[in-house]
């Protein structure tokens, strides 16, 4: 087991692996939101690199060799990735799991496109990482075209004639994902009532509730984080607003239950099929609950990422970044605790697989 130290460069921060160095020769790292309003989110990224590195070096390491995981903290601000990002690169590291946020993983790629470091996201959906990135860009989740059209179908297909309004937090995640659900439900022949941006971080929501109440809306619609969306719904049932709750991805977290209490019922949210249930995740999901960690959100896609990276420096016989993006995109399927993944020229995953689950009782599952 490492011992971990903290070490802060130009306002961010990163857990690095200190002892047994000498013997760790391959450094690896994940970076995400592990402080800030996000954190819960980095909390599932920090569990899942960790036990996948845990599980790898057990099994012998890659080519010979030991991983060292460094744990970056961007707290999903995108100048802060930046500076992690050149800080990591500067420590020899070629290969990241990350980041979670897409203002913070965009910005990002651009350091490790210069540096030479290959980047694959368990988390950031928007298209704008992979259509614009390099040759280093890859994710193991979807993307917010795919996840928007899911999302604006089934709102136009169950509630048609009912009054719609889309919220965003006009973050690259949160107005992508408005954005294209936006799109999806206008192609649907639906409009929209009220298309509404409200600022993260802020704890009085009751002037968006407000305008949402005098619009009569049926239907809220959010792009963005749990935590604003968890308080907006609490507010809207203070209210009396009784509108129909919906949102994406990062509503995968227990973290916004806490936040709404029974006012978060009946939320509706979009996600790939659960991973926990698959066969490939069974003996993964067992370790994480033999240490009472629930392996939700993105714990087992940060884990798949060093996984499918790691598989395919063993094929390539080679921790070159250039050399193991292009076998990624070449070959495959790859398999992973998320089952079996194949990437495009891009750096997408071919098959995406959203489908929605509601909350109930303090819990998610799939409808």
């Amino acid at each position: 087991m490492f011992r971990r130290t903290l070490v802060a460069a130009a306002g961010a921060a990163a857990l690095v692996a200190g002892a047994g160095l000498a013997q760790a020769q391959i450094r690896i790292a994940t970076v995400g939101p592990m402080t800030g309003q996000y954190a819960a989110f980095g909390a599932q990224m920090r569990a899942g690199a960790e036990q996948a590195v845990a599980d790898i070096n057990a099994a012998g390491g890659v080519l010979g060799q030991q991983l060292v995981l460094e744990i970056g903290d961007d707290a999903c601000d995108p100048r802060q990735a930046v500076s992690v990002a050149n800080q990591l690169a500067g420590r020899g590291v070629r290969f990241v799991a990350g980041h979670f946020c897409s203002g913070s993983s965009i910005p990002a790629s651009k350091v490790y496109l210069e540096e030479g470091v290959l980047q694959i996201s368990p988390a950031s959906t928007n298209p704008k990482f992979t259509d614009e990135g390099g040759w280093n860009t890859f994710r193991v989740c979807g993307r917010d075209d795919q996840q928007g059209q899911v999302a604006g179908t089934f709102i136009a297909r169950n509630f048609p004639g009912r009054k719609v309004a889309i919220l965003h937090d006009n973050s690259a995640y949160g107005k992508g994902l408005a954005d294209e659900t936006k799109k999806a439900l206008n192609a649907a022949g639906m409009q929209e009532a009220l298309y509404l941006a409200y600022v993260a971080g802020e704890r009085d929501y009751s002037a968006i509730v407000s305008r949402l109440q005098q619009a009569g809306i049926d239907v809220v619609y959010f792009g963005g984080y749990h935590t604003e969306a968890g308080l907006i719904v609490r507010q809207m049932r203070e209210r009396g607003l009784r509108a129909v709750a919906i949102g994406g991805d990062a509503l995968v977290t227990n973290e916004y239950w806490q936040i709404t209490g029974a006012a978060g019922e009946g939320t509706l949210m979009t996600f790939s099929s659960d991973p926990r249930k698959r066969p490939a995740a069974a003996e993964v999901v067992a370790k994480f609950r033999a240490k009472n960690i629930d392996p939700e959100g993105y714990v087992l896609y940060t884990y798949a990422a060093i996984q499918i990276w790691a598989d395919a420096v063993k094929k390539a016989g080679t921790t070159d970044p250039k050399k193991i993006a292009e076998l990624l995109k070449a070959q495959g399927p790859w398999r992973s605790v998320l089952g079996e993944i194949s990437f495009d020229g891009k750096g997408d995953v071919t098959v995406p697989d959203y489908v929605f689950y509601v909350w109930r009782d303090g819990g998610y599952a799939e409808m």
